[in-house]
């Protein structure tokens, strides 16, 4: 096992805070991302409008940023008419993004670099189901540069998440297994608090893990709140050596035809139910969609009452 980057933040404060949902909070301040390559369609066009979002994350108290790369993908960007080479770059200047944002306003922070699935660049809400319905070599051929190449990018780690189905978690185990690069999570996206969204168990598709070193952390994000932490308890026991990783969106269902999000529960609720996470042995705790600056800061500032009480009791 190698040692974790945020180690010493985890030392100092007893958990890791994780940023918010990037695109649902450019969409609330007037940006587009209407196109196939949602966020990552702003990368070249309004850098200024992600930096902006990475800043009012860390100044809520975000530990880790997410780079704006969960959309970008080589066969996405080349439906768009961007060939490889600046495919390559494009996604080198997300994580370059999010670097300039951390060292200008807080050294401490991590930056991420965003990993989405395979259904991410279907669209359609692809990831929500999970059956892809290609072989083990399509999905292979998809993730393999684009983890060297972001890899490479100047992260201090990848967050490969919203992960639906086992046969992705199979092939991503084998690749981060066989190839150098920095440390990782993997996170998966779940129906229910047993299963991914494929009908896996979430058990089985954690324990792929177990012996890849560089993923130091597994956990569970854009899934439903009030679910994460009996899915906590499941990854933990399946996987008692490495870090749990939660970051759920606010509830509800994506439709896919309106592009829109179901209710979920309100901002209150899903503060309230952070001390849950950590309780059931997360360590590394966010948002997802929905989820904004102010939101993050007020589960940040949660935590660390419910973090000095549980210090308090022992």
């Amino acid at each position: 096992m190698i040692a974790t980057p945020w180690q010493a933040i985890l030392a100092k404060r007893g958990y890791v805070l994780v940023d918010g949902g990037l695109a649902t909070e450019l969409e609330q301040r007037g940006e587009s991302l209407s196109g196939s390559l949602w966020s990552a369609s702003l990368i070249e066009t309004r850098p200024e409008a992600i930096r902006a979002v990475h800043d009012d994350f860390l100044a809520a108290g975000a530990d880790v940023i997410i780079a704006a790369t969960y959309q970008a993908s080589f066969e996405g960007f080349a439906a768009a008419g961007v060939d490889r080479a600046d495919a390559r770059a494009i996604m080198r200047r997300a994580v370059s993004l999010a670097c300039e944002s951390r060292d200008a306003h807080r050294a401490t922070a991590l930056v991420a670099a965003s990993i989405g699935p395979y259904g991410a660049m279907l669209g359609g809400g692809a990831e929500y189901g999970g059956d892809y319905r290609v072989s083990d070599t399509v999905l292979r051929q998809f993730h393999c540069e684009r983890l060297r190449v972001l890899g490479d990018a100047g992260a201090d780690l990848l967050a490969v998440e919203t992960i639906p189905a086992d046969a992705e978690a199979r092939v991503l185990a084998a690749l981060l297994n066989e190839s150098p690069g920095p440390p990782a999570w993997v996170c998966f996206s779940c129906r229910d608090g047993q299963y991914l969204n494929d009908g896996t168990a979430i058990e089985r598709a954690a324990a792929r893990f177990t012996d890849v070193g560089r993923v130091a952390a597994v956990g569970v994000n854009c899934s439903d709140p009030g679910q994460v932490d009996t899915l906590v308890e499941r990854i933990h026991g399946a996987l008692p050596e490495k870090d749990v990783v939660v970051y759920p969106n606010r509830g509800g269902r994506w439709d896919a035809q309106s592009r829109h999000w179901g209710e979920g529960v309100c901002e209150w609720a899903f503060v309230e139910l952070a001390p849950r996470w950590y309780d059931a042995g997360a360590r590394l705790i966010g948002g997802c969609c929905r989820t904004s600056p102010a939101l993050v800061a007020d589960v940040g500032r949660r935590l660390d009452a419910h973090v000095r009480e549980s210090v308090d009791r022992k």
